[in-house]
């Protein structure tokens, strides 16, 4: 557990602002979306990870969320990624 989790959410604050920050991800369902992305919003904190590319997230062995990127899941799932 962080002990400054203040200190954590401003960091990340600034890395979207900037745009350092692209895409969340789950950790324990291994899939990364859209920050903007009504089911990841829905996830606890603690499963959540940032990704600055879609690059990042394949590489650390996440899946596209099927909600938010429907192609690029539908791509995967039919294995053309």
């Amino acid at each position: 557990m962080n002990k400054y989790p203040y200190q954590q959410l401003k960091e990340i604050a600034i890395q979207r602002a900037s745009g350092d920050i692209k895409l969340a991800g789950n950790k324990k369902l291994k899939i990364y979306g859209l920050l903007s992305c009504a089911s990841g919003k829905r996830m606890k904190s603690e499963n959540r990870i940032f990704f600055q590319s879609v690059t990042e997230a394949v590489n650390l062995g996440y899946r596209p969320c099927a909600r938010c990127l429907l192609r690029d899941y539908q791509n995967w799932k039919n294995g053309l990624v």
